[in-house]
């Protein structure tokens, strides 16, 4: 469908959209704003770029991760559900599942268009699903596109919720184990601009329910497709499954396998029986 647009002179501060972000509708009801945002030619920021190939474990190269470019669209997110005519705010939601897609090696130097679009309100047994749909076009190239699925607590949304199980989780020995500090959060924090406290203070984690801050879920997506990075094509899909938090600081547990079409992949509790994450990668 055609949405209107809305062109920004840049990506916004995380900062000041965060704290629109904050403010409570006061609806109910799940509502979506119809347009799109937009920011052309954007230059990457090649300093906190190598910061964040440090932090998620990625080898520094000429090309970019593909979930580097959901953190250049994650400001445009926030923008998005911070605007007036959102009831949902990116505050408070729950970011159940990840799915993009790289279909051509993104050089570090190329400068994008990156746009931002909410669809797919549908009811959940616990609120609303929504759908935020990411594009990085250079030039007139689609180079990458990026779905991310957020649960709004207690919002309605028309129809039925999918009760359809989830498929149950194998327990498998990881074969490696990962150590995260404690100050992980900040780490990432610095590096992806998400100013969401719960990730970086006990208080605020514990006001959410957490007893220490967690990390945050694109951290553990990034740090699972580094470990596979050796292993991956120049262009490929990638689906991931929030299924817990981690709380910090914390071990882990990582596993991947081959498949006929590329790899399943998770991230564990060290013995392996509870998923933190889980993956599927193709071609």
């Amino acid at each position: 469908m055609d949405r209107p647009i809305e062109l920004l002179p840049g990506l916004p501060r995380l900062g000041p959209v965060f704290a629109r972000a904050l403010l409570p509708s006061g609806a109910r009801q799940a509502e979506l704003p119809a347009h799109t945002v937009l920011v052309n030619d954007h230059a990457q920021d090649l300093d906190r770029l190598s910061e964040y190939a440090r932090v998620c474990g990625f080898t520094l190269r000429d090309t970019v991760p593909p979930t580097w470019l959901h953190v250049l669209s994650f400001p445009l997110q926030v923008a998005l559900l911070g605007s007036r005519d959102s009831t949902i705010r990116l505050v408070g939601v729950i970011h159940v599942s990840n799915r993009m897609r790289l279909w051509r090696p993104v050089g570090a130097s190329e400068r994008l268009q990156v746009m931002v679009h909410a669809a797919n309100l549908r009811p959940h047994r616990r609120g609303a699903l929504v759908d935020l749909v990411g594009q990085v076009r250079v030039a007139d190239e689609l180079v990458w596109d990026g779905v991310s699925t957020y649960l709004a607590p207690g919002r309605t949304a028309p129809g039925q919720p999918d009760v359809s199980p989830q498929p149950a989780f194998e327990a498998i020995t990881p074969t490696a184990q990962w150590r995260l500090p404690a100050d992980l959060g900040r780490q990432y924090r610095r590096v992806s601009g998400d100013p969401n406290p719960i990730h970086t203070h006990r208080l605020a984690a514990r006001a959410f329910g957490f007893d220490r801050p967690i990390i945050q879920g694109m951290w553990t997506h990034a740090r699972l497709l580094a470990a596979l990075e050796n292993r991956l094509p120049g262009a490929y899909a990638v689906s991931a499954q929030f299924v817990r938090p981690i709380l910090l600081p914390a071990t882990v547990g990582f596993t991947a396998r081959p498949t006929a079409d590329g790899w399943e992949a998770a991230v564990t509790t060290p013995d392996g029986r509870k998923p933190y994450l889980v993956a599927t990668l193709s071609a």
